[in-house]
C-alpha cells in the first residue's frame, strides 16, 4: 500500500494511474459509419498485427503486445477467443478493436484506437458501438477495460460517455520503451523521457 505523499520514479521508467472499467448491460449511441470507411473482422498474422497496433498505439506508448515474443502473440491472435476488428480507409487498416473472451462470462477490450487519420470522423463512436454488440452477443455479465495516464487524454472521458463506469485505480511503473525497447524517443511528447 502506498502512503499518501510523492514517491520518486526511477530512471528509465513510465509511471502511469491506470483506471478499470466495466460495463454490465449493452449500451449503444448507434452511431453511422462515417462515408468512405469499411467495417470487418480480421485475422492478421503477427507481424500486421504488430504494425497496426504500432500505427495505432505509438503516440500513446502501446508497448504491451508489441515486446512479446512471436510465439506469445500468435497464441493470444489465433485463440478462438480472441476478435480483432478494424475500420479501413482507402484499404488500409485504420483502427483496431480487439475482444478478448477468454474469461468465461466476461469480455475484455483489450485493445481500443485509431490512427489520425480517424481522429475526428466519428469512427471511434462507431467502433465502440461494434464492441459493445460483439461483446454482448455472447453470454457475457462484464465488459471491462483499462486505460491510464499515458493514453489519449481523450480516452477516459470516451469510455465513460460510451457507458464504462470506473471501479478502480492503480499505479503502474513499467520500463519506458523508448529507453529499453527501442521505440523512437519522439513518441508520447506528453510523457517525460528520464534516462538511466
Amino acid at each position: 500500500m502506498l502512503a499518501d505523499g510523492f514517491h520518486d520514479i526511477p530512471p528509465g521508467k513510465v509511471a502511469m494511474v491506470v483506471t478499470y472499467l466495466e460495463m454490465k448491460e449493452p449500451r449503444s449511441r448507434h452511431v453511422p459509419l462515417p462515408d468512405g470507411l469499411i467495417f470487418e473482422e480480421i485475422h492478421p498474422d503477427v507481424a500486421s498485427y504488430r504494425s497496426l497496433i504500432r500505427r495505432v498505439g505509438d503516440d500513446w506508448l502501446w508497448y504491451g503486445r508489441t515486446l512479446k515474443s512471436d510465439a506469445e502473440l500468435g497464441a493470444i491472435l489465433t485463440n478462438p477467443g480472441t476478435q480483432i476488428f478494424t475500420i479501413s480507409k482507402d484499404g488500409v487498416a485504420e483502427a483496431i478493436l480487439e475482444l478478448d473472451f477468454r474469461q468465461a462470462g466476461a469480455c475484455e477490450l483489450a485493445y481500443f484506437g485509431v490512427t489520425s487519420k480517424l481522429i475526428g470522423t466519428g469512427a471511434g463512436a462507431y467502433l465502440m458501438d461494434r464492441a459493445v454488440e460483439y461483446a454482448f452477443a455472447r453470454p457475457i455479465t462484464r465488459f471491462h477495460l483499462h486505460t491510464c495516464t499515458i493514453d489519449s487524454p481523450q480516452a477516459l472521458s470516451f469510455y465513460q460517455r460510451s457507458g464504462f463506469k470506473p471501479t478502480k485505480q492503480r499505479i503502474e511503473i513499467a520500463e519506458d520503451p523508448r529507453i529499453h525497447h527501442g521505440y523512437d524517443r519522439a513518441l508520447a511528447p506528453h510523457v517525460p523521457i528520464f534516462d538511466t
